[in-house]
């Protein structure tokens, strides 16, 4: 259990680190675009595209299928090095063809996601496409390398590269202001050139990151070659294997294309496109750092115990998780919701933007424990090689998704338009994270789920004073018109402002979360001191 506690630690360090210079790449980009404007959503089009494409590539192959096997192979003679060059191989050729489509196919893409988009917005688009599609090939090493560093325990890495990507956004970000000024959000002022430097760097980033976990390779103690030889490489159990779970990201796909093309109404004066994605990185943040640094050194885990047939200690292995990610999101979540205002003002060019902003990041909120259970309990059905059960209650979440966007695209206006597509997808992942309990609770003959519903009512007990803490401290700094919300016309220092503010009312929410948790004598706080032992020196 300590090398469980030491990795997690090691990866929330990493993932918060990663987040934070996320945020900070975040808020470089809409000084140079802003995050309203028609060329804001352009750009997050584009460069969302390979993300749909790596999203399909890693949690449809590589997660769901590429760990349980290399943890299967390492039993093989040769430790699965065969077995994981070929595997290699094959991936990097599966990369190279996915963005040669991907490229070709640029327009049509474009027009796919965003058809509500003015005729010179498309073409803006489609330009900055051709820049960000090279893209597909580097996450998909990224992830096939990242992912077989977490088969073989070798966890940090893979958490820590992404910081390099954002420090080289930065810089990019940076140079494009220096070259072309900020805040370039009219459509008649954009060239190839400022097209070029914009997506050029985002790519950049992520081919820097996919190489430096090259230099990590080494701790899997595996020399890996070129090898076209794919017979013996089981591409008839993967293709089973996969073949599920690419249907479910495909179906998941659909959902994503739903809402983008009924948010795209709403492009130019209200929350869009790119507003949603900068809400949905701060919302990551809490997911991140809690529900995958913690839930992926169980998952490697719970695939050795599954493999072995101990069914007893994937049960507790599954509830133990629940219940450590749950007491950590509980409480950065209620934090975030009532500090919505001054985090949204961190990628906002105004306090009344940021008031426009938040009920997004809320409704996104709404779903983060529900989302972060259903990271683990998905994982446990991988680890049993078992891919059509998540895909079955997945559509139910797809179908939910695209009924509520409709419904939001008929009743919402457009100012709230994003925050109600936002707020469906979190009551679609809550019903599909019960379904999916249910049926890992009747496969393994239990999950511990009287102990861990206790646990869960003990934290939203504590969120509820901890919400009126934080809410209390944002009202007596002034709320939407204090300082919290950066009202000072310096786009820098009140993006700070947001961030500190931010920072001060989350920080009481979560004091009084912890103490309330304390009061109530919760035995889950021994996760805390632990984790909280591994980050101090000499640990």
């Amino acid at each position: 259990m300590s090398s469980l506690g030491r990795a997690s630690a090691i990866l929330g360090a990493g993932t918060l680190v990663s987040r934070i210079t996320g945020l900070i790449r975040t808020i470089v980009l809409v000084a140079a675009i802003g995050s309203f404007g028609r060329p804001a959503d352009a750009f997050a089009v584009a460069n969302q595209l390979p993300n749909n494409v790596f999203t399909i590539i890693q949690t449809g192959i590589l997660t769901a299928v590429i760990i349980p096997q290399i943890v299967k192979s390492a039993v093989h003679k040769d430790g699965g090095r065969a077995y994981i060059s070929k595997l290699f191989t094959l991936g990097t050729v599966v990369f190279l063809a996915a963005t040669a489509l991907a490229m070709a196919a640029a327009p049509w893409l474009v027009t796919l996601y965003a058809h509500k988009f003015t005729p010179d917005q498309l073409a803006l688009a489609t330009a900055f496409a051709y820049w960000c599609l090279p893209q597909i090939f580097f996450y998909g090493l990224y992830a096939l390398i990242g992912e077989t560093l977490n088969a073989k325990r070798v966890f940090g890495p893979y958490t820590w590269t992404p910081v390099a990507n954002n420090i080289i956004s930065i810089a990019g970000f940076l140079v494009f202001i220096a070259l072309f000024g900020g805040n370039q959000n009219a459509m008649d002022v954009w060239d190839p050139t400022m097209i070029a430097v914009l997506g050029g760097t985002a790519t950049l980033g992520i081919a820097v990151q996919a190489g430096l976990l090259l230099f990590a390779w080494r701790g899997t103690g595996l020399a890996l070659r070129p090898d076209f030889r794919w017979r013996g490489v089981g591409l008839g159990e993967i293709g089973s294997l996969a073949g599920w779970t690419f249907l479910m990201v495909i179906a998941g796909q659909i959902a994503g294309l739903i809402q983008t093309r009924v948010v795209s109404d709403a492009s130019g004066e209200h929350p869009s496109t790119a507003l949603m994605m900068a809400a949905w990185l701060v919302f990551m943040l809490p997911y991140s750092i809690f529900a995958i640094s913690i839930g992926t050194p169980y998952f490697t885990q719970i695939a050795e115990h599954a493999a072995a047939g101990r069914d007893d200690e994937v049960r507790g292995d599954v509830a133990r998780c629940i219940r450590a990610v749950s007491l950590f999101v509980v409480g950065s979540g209620i934090a975030l919701a009532v500090a919505a205002v001054p985090a949204t003002r961190i990628f906002t060019e105004s306090a009344e933007q940021a008031v426009q902003a938040a009920p997004v990041l809320i409704a996104y909120l709404v779903g983060l424990v529900p989302l972060s259970v259903l990271f683990i309990v998905q994982r446990a059905f991988y680890a049993y090689g078992d891919t059509r059960t998540p895909f079955l209650f997945t559509l139910v979440q797809v179908a939910l998704i695209i009924g509520f966007s409709y419904v939001a695209a008929a009743v919402a206006p457009l100012s709230q338009l994003a925050a109600a597509v936002a707020l469906g997808q979190s009551i679609a992942g809550l019903v599909q994270t019960i379904i999916a309990i249910w049926i890992l609770r009747n496969r393994l003959g239990g999950l511990e789920l009287p102990k861990t519903l206790l646990s869960l009512l003990r934290f939203f007990i504590a969120a509820i004073p901890a919400g009126f803490a934080g809410w209390g401290t944002y009202v007596l700094m002034g709320a939407g018109e204090g300082w919290t919300a950066g009202q000072t016309g310096m786009t820098f220092v009140d993006k700070l402002l947001g961030a500190v503010g931010t920072g001060v009312i989350g920080l009481v929410a979560v004091v009084v979360y912890g103490v309330v948790l304390l009061i109530l004598r919760a035995p889950e706080l021994t996760v805390v001191s632990g984790l909280v032992k591994r980050f101090l020196p000499g640990r």
